[in-house]
């Protein structure tokens, strides 16, 4: 018992220290990355004025945390993000749930459900703008169109592919299909259904830009698309910036749940 527990152990410290190894890279790559933008910047080996700098990011940044202008465009997208994510998420499992309880519906519906995922989102978005008008409504369809279809068919998939045996043995009980989808899918499908959000939250961020691009007034897919037309540089790779930092928080946020249920 010795002799395992010390070989635990050393398994244990290797694993943290190639833990401690991978974040440290991570944290190193990005740095030498901002630190070469800066230097090149200053120097002027790259234009200032076009790819901008780390240091006149942060400043812009400062600038509009302390006159409020920057917490309302990040709110904003946030807040649309959140919801078309809580959309997509309830839609798509009570869709993929009907689904599997209609087989005949199914097979009616299957077809148009891959055309419709398949279809570039960014080519409805002018279209939503003459149905729905100029204001949040594109922008949350044209987030929710972005993940809708693939959570549905991906859940619908992972329903089917259930484990048969679990399934003809509540029924040999006399079990319903009520009880197979509240004993067996659901649960079951836990683990995918989380993995499914991590994939979804990105997708529905994705969406709010493309339709803060089109058709907004607030956001920071407007404050990019407003930079890019009056050429502030600062203000565009700073809302870039802003986005992968939303982006990485937002599936961190998802992983956590992860990693707590996902092996429940």
């Amino acid at each position: 018992m010795d002799k395992m527990s010390s070989a635990q152990q050393q398994y244990l410290h290797l694993q943290d220290r190639h833990k401690k190894t991978v974040t440290s890279w991570r944290i190193a790559l990005v740095l030498m990355f901002l630190v070469l933008w800066e230097v090149t910047a200053e120097t002027e080996l790259i234009n200032s004025f076009i790819f901008s700098s780390p240091s006149r990011i942060l400043t812009t940044a400062w600038q509009m945390m302390k006159d409020g202008t920057l917490w309302l465009h990040l709110g904003i997208t946030l807040g649309e993000t959140l919801v078309s994510f809580a959309v997509v998420t309830i839609l798509g499992l009570l869709t993929a749930i009907l689904l599997w309880l209609f087989p005949t519906l199914s097979e009616i519906l299957e077809p148009y459900l891959v055309m419709l995922n398949s279809l570039p989102k960014s080519a409805l978005a002018p279209l939503l703008i003459v149905w729905l008008g100029n204001n949040i409504r594109t922008v949350m369809v044209a987030a929710v169109s972005v993940a809708i279809f693939g959570s549905i068919l991906t859940l619908h998939t992972g329903f089917r592919e259930m484990d048969e045996d679990k399934v003809k043995l509540i029924y040999s009980l006399g079990g319903t299909k009520k009880d197979v989808m509240y004993k067996v899918i659901l649960p079951g499908s836990l683990p995918m259904l989380i993995s499914n959000m991590k994939v979804n939250i990105g997708l529905c961020l994705v969406g709010v830009i493309i339709g803060e691009f089109l058709s907004a007034k607030a956001g920071l897919g407007y404050l990019i698309i407003y930079a890019s037309q009056t050429f502030k540089m600062d203000w565009m790779l700073m809302s870039i910036s802003i986005l992968c930092l939303v982006s990485t928080l937002l599936y961190q946020g998802i992983h956590l749940l992860e990693k707590k249920f996902g092996n429940s």
